[in-house]
């Protein structure tokens, strides 16, 4: 869930949206064909909800986890989960690892389409390796957040954090391996006063909360909330849409 180091991450506030969050990931993990992998890594695993489901799945492999989140490892650990607290950036698979599993992890890393160029020609014959990534930073959330903390002097990730399905498949795929790359558009039903704010709070605005003091934050989340209502207005029952895109792509040695 988080890959690179830099930004501080709230577990308890990720998983206020667990369903919708955990949806990208279940149908990712749908995807993989592995029978009886030996090793199965979770690239950014975040607070360890999803890891559990691998283990679960491949209950005779050996599950390795990290993050570079400290919050994130210590509530993974909660679970009994023998996270590393690490940068994906540093990862080089072993010998053993059959299947490789990175969520919505390497938009933060920008040299990730490098790393998977990298990961795929290291990973065994037979391995298979599954990523999704957000594909939505043109989205009026995304967008508007970063206006406004560009006014502040603040940077955030643009549209160049992802590369396009396209991108990911010519980079993934080769002569010796299967690649599938998919983009689903899920339409979130959210419930209660500014849940937009809320949802990217968990996620896009990290990095403002953590450049700004309290009050400050306060005052930039005060003036982003009215924009987004606007952009995202609630229907007369109380719901509010919210478009969410998501890039996926399974790639499989041959064996």
């Amino acid at each position: 869930m988080t890959g690179t180091t830099g930004t501080t991450w709230d577990p308890a506030l990720y998983l206020q949206f667990d369903d919708a969050r955990s949806r990208p990931f279940l149908g990712l993990v749908a995807r993989i064909g592995a029978a009886a992998p030996r090793r199965v890594v979770d690239l950014g695993c975040g607070p360890g909800h999803l890891t559990e489901t691998l283990s679960r799945r491949w209950p005779d492999a050996a599950v390795e986890a990290l993050d570079s989140s400290p919050d994130m490892v210590e509530a993974a650990r909660s679970r009994g989960i023998d996270a590393t607290l690490a940068p994906v950036e540093t990862w080089t698979p072993g010998p053993d690892v059959d299947v490789v599993v990175t969520n919505a992890v390497l938009q933060w890393v920008p040299t990730h389409t490098d790393l998977l160029a990298r990961w795929i020609d290291a990973l065994p014959a037979g391995a298979w390796f599954a990523m999704q990534v957000p594909g939505n930073f043109g989205a009026p959330s995304h967008a508007l957040a970063r206006e406004l903390a560009a006014r502040r002097g603040l940077t955030l990730r643009d549209e160049l954090a992802v590369a396009e399905p396209a991108d990911y498949a010519s980079i993934l795929g080769g002569a010796k391996v299967d690649v599938d790359v998919w983009e689903t558009t899920y339409l979130q039903r959210l419930t209660g006063d500014d849940p937009v704010l809320t949802w990217i709070s968990a996620t896009t605005l990290r990095p403002v909360r953590d450049a700004l003091d309290p009050p400050d934050y306060d005052d930039f989340r005060a003036e982003l909330a009215p924009l987004l209502r606007e952009a995202y207005p609630m229907r007369a029952d109380g719901t509010t849409w919210l478009p969410f895109r998501r890039i996926f792509a399974v790639a499989h040695k041959e064996s």
